[in-house]
């Protein structure tokens, strides 16, 4: 048989057979005196266990240990760590599943995903506030409005559980009366920051309203050593996220969300 013709008996392509040849899992026939290999029964069986071993879903290094002879490695221990890693992937499979349905529940409930989604469902309640919040503003949602829900969403995508903490606590802060509208006038003064001095008196006014909106229970589940670390970050801790952080905003607006958490470690002494 020719290399096509062995192909086709097989079920797969005459590259996947040179592909075989040049990685050795496959025995090169004999040429023939006008070049042409020439490949017999025994390369179709030896080219079909291949294919039934790669539709096992075995790589081509686990198929070179199950066709080498000195391997040491039968063919039922190479299928028992096959079938280990697709019970693990299944069960990854499975858990992905079921965080899409969670996520295709909440936008049925909410109308829609955030657009810094996907987030928790308690993140999810906090930002669909915020949207009815800013539906009922006479002009456009304040750019500090969105760059919190930006913090939030990072925030608990750090996998430290901080996200999923402040989420709760901030659902209950939302669910006060007055508290989101409070929240939003303290948005409105950060955005006059924008392009303001540090020493700007105005920083001072948002700094103390900004500290205000924080609920006592916030400021209980942090503690004041970390407020007091966060008010220093980018100075005292030599970088990091909290330099970040306060580089993410222009310098007044950056100066008076410092000044407000030095006030709410102030607090929580």
């Amino acid at each position: 048989m020719r290399i096509g013709e062995l192909a086709g008996l097989v079920g797969v392509s005459t590259r996947a057979v040179r592909h075989y040849h040049h990685l050795g899992l496959l025995p090169e026939p004999e040429r023939r005196p006008n070049g042409y290999r020439e490949y017999g029964l025994r390369d179709a069986v030896a080219l079909a266990r291949l294919r039934r071993l790669t539709e096992l879903g075995l790589g081509l290094e686990e198929v070179r240990d199950v066709l080498a002879d000195d391997s040491g490695r039968e063919l039922h221990e190479v299928l028992a760590e096959l079938d280990a890693d697709l019970a693990r992937q299944e069960e990854e499979i499975r858990a992905r599943r079921g965080r899409l349905a969670a996520l295709r529940q909440q936008a049925e409930e909410h109308g829609g995903l955030p657009a810094e989604g996907p987030v928790s469902d308690e993140l999810a309640a906090v930002f669909q506030e915020m949207a009815r919040m800013s539906a009922a503003l006479p002009g456009p949602e304040p750019a500090m409005a969105a760059k919190e829900r930006e913090v939030l969403a990072l925030l608990e995508a750090t996998g430290d559980g901080a996200g999923e903490r402040v989420a709760g606590l901030l659902g209950d802060f939302t669910a006060a009366p007055g508290a989101m509208a409070r929240a939003y006038e303290v948005y409105g003064l950060l955005d006059e920051l924008a392009e303001a001095a540090p020493d700007d008196p105005r920083v001072e006014r948002a700094a103390r309203a900004l500290a205000d909106c924080i609920p006592d229970s916030v400021v209980a589940e942090v503690g004041g050593e970390d407020w007091a670390r966060a008010a220093a970050g980018g100075r005292e801790t030599g970088g990091g996220f909290l330099a970040a952080y306060y580089a993410h905003f222009p310098p007044a607006q950056a100066e008076a969300m410092r000044r407000a958490i030095q006030l709410v470690a102030e607090r929580a002494r």
